[in-house]
């Protein structure tokens, strides 16, 4: 799935239009002040494309999880002041999202200006996909909608999915086009070897993505808490490693039907004593795959995985990685995330197109300080995963072809 075949934000007029706009402005807030403006950043391009072309601009997002009620803590009305700031120009809020505040603020917009609307998670009606609250959304525009918030591309909700019902012209954003192009390269047509980190804690949340990408790399390594069930499945003694004792069997058969492609690491950092509430580990050492003892806890790949890991890395053209390989919120257990972290930015510098998946390998990267070294670092984490398991994305389906 790409954006090629759909409408983008240069095919619209949008000289002297009310368009509404779906961004991700879902951002940490903090006493009433964003923490974190990379979201707000991200969404830059959109929103001054559409100012320069004399385009009204509302913009729309959620934030956190209110529940479909009112959550003071939970507005967006910070959001709109943050942003003024990096526009260098002010930015209208509206106190609700539809109802009398949304359209009288929405219908006094100049040509140039951007209004925010009030979080739409404070309806109900936004999560349930409501036909009815969509077509107020849409009403506030002149028919054009543009999705540039990717993050919730995977929801079909009624500023996603339902909206494009009630308008003219749905087309995907500069953001949107960016996640999807980088995503649908490295799926669709990479320049090989074609290379896939996948850790995390948990296989069952990543079977269909490892199903996916198994016949499409060239290699697929593993790391992280998955990594023990397939150790177990070879018949290794992992300890108290965090198992899957349910998966198994799937993983002693993705790992015959796999043949040399699927990678596990050599060597782990094993601890005996993990606080992760409080950050500490007990005593650590570092031991072959085939030494985990019995009552330690593997939480990291060792340093000859790590030399493992560069050698296949730094010869690949492009390297795809969700999921960390180790317990990286834990400085003493974070050396093989950052690590990996390290050796993407090198594969970038050497030519290879590097995608970061998103939600924690996305903080890992930024914890590592090389986001800015890799090639894409997708905004989605739910919804880069789904889109690497093959799903269709409701929020890009729903746009309006070309």
């Amino acid at each position: 799935m790409s954006t090629s075949n759909k409408l983008f934000i240069e095919d619209l007029d949008t000289k002297q239009k009310r368009v509404i706009v779906r961004v991700d402005f879902n951002v940490p807030l903090k006493d009433g002040v964003v923490e974190s403006d990379k979201r707000l950043k991200e969404s830059l391009p959109t929103i001054k494309y559409l100012r320069e072309h004399g385009a009204k601009t509302i913009l729309m997002s959620h934030l956190g999880r209110p529940d479909g009620k009112r959550v003071p803590d939970m507005s967006l009305e910070p959001v709109a002041k943050a942003l003024g700031a990096l526009l260098g120009a002010p930015v209208k809020f509206a106190s609700d999202c539809v109802g009398e505040p949304a359209k009288t603020a929405a219908q006094s917009l100049q040509p140039g200006e951007v209004l925010l609307l009030e979080n739409l998670r404070f309806h109900p009606e936004e999560e349930a996909n409501d036909a009815a609250f969509a077509k107020q959304l849409a009403e506030l525009s002149d028919g054009i909608y543009v999705n540039d918030a990717f993050g919730s591309a995977h929801r079909a909700h009624a500023s996603t999915e339902g909206i494009t019902k009630s308008v003219k012209q749905a087309a995907s954003g500069y953001l949107m086009k960016k996640e999807l192009d980088y995503l649908g390269q490295a799926l669709g047509a990479p320049a090989r070897p074609f290379v896939a980190i996948i850790g995390g804690s948990k296989v069952s949340s990543k079977i269909d993505v490892i199903k996916h990408l198994l016949p499409r790399v060239d290699h697929l390594l593993l790391g992280g808490g998955m990594t023990y069930t397939f150790l177990k499945a070879q018949g290794l003694e992992v300890g108290k490693s965090i198992v899957e004792n349910d998966r198994v069997d799937f993983a002693r058969g993705l790992l015959a039907e796999a043949g040399g492609k699927l990678i596990l690491p050599e060597d782990f950092v094993v601890t005996d004593k993990l606080d992760f509430k409080g950050r500490s580990v007990g005593a650590t050492k570092i031991v072959a795959k085939n030494a985990i003892p019995s009552d330690w806890e593997a939480v990291d790949i060792g340093p000859a995985s790590i030399a493992q890991f560069e050698k296949i890395l730094l010869s690949a053209k492009t390297v795809l990685w969700n999921g960390p390989v180790g317990v990286f919120e834990i400085d003493a257990t974070a050396k093989g995330t950052m690590a990996v972290a390290e050796l993407l930015a090198k594969a970038t510098a050497a030519g290879a197109t590097t995608v970061i998946g998103g939600g924690d390998s996305a903080s890992a990267v930024k914890k590592a300080g090389v986001s800015s070294k890799v090639s894409h670092v997708s905004t989605g984490g739910g919804a880069s995963l789904e889109y690497l398991e093959g799903k269709a994305l409701p929020g890009v389906e729903a746009l309006s072809s070309k």
